[in-house]
């Protein structure tokens, strides 16, 4: 499972945590990703987006009707 965004490519990213004592331990930061359903070409698909471009609209969500 890959833990990048389908649209904008953002992935993992690596550091360090810094003690007071100046320790310094690996860390990663992963992006915010979650599995919506997506409007493509026509056609409705599940993706794994950021919120990022989920907020910014480079995404169009399916019109759900209730009824």
């Amino acid at each position: 499972m890959s833990r990048v965004c389908e649209i904008c490519g953002k992935g993992p990213m690596v550091g360090y945590n810094v003690s007071h004592a100046h320790n310094k331990t690996k860390k990663v930061w992963y992006p915010n990703l979650q599995k919506i359903r997506v409007v493509v070409n026509g056609r409705v698909k599940r993706m794994k987006v950021c919120t990022r471009c989920i907020r910014s609209g480079r995404v169009t969500k399916p019109v759900t009707y209730k009824g």
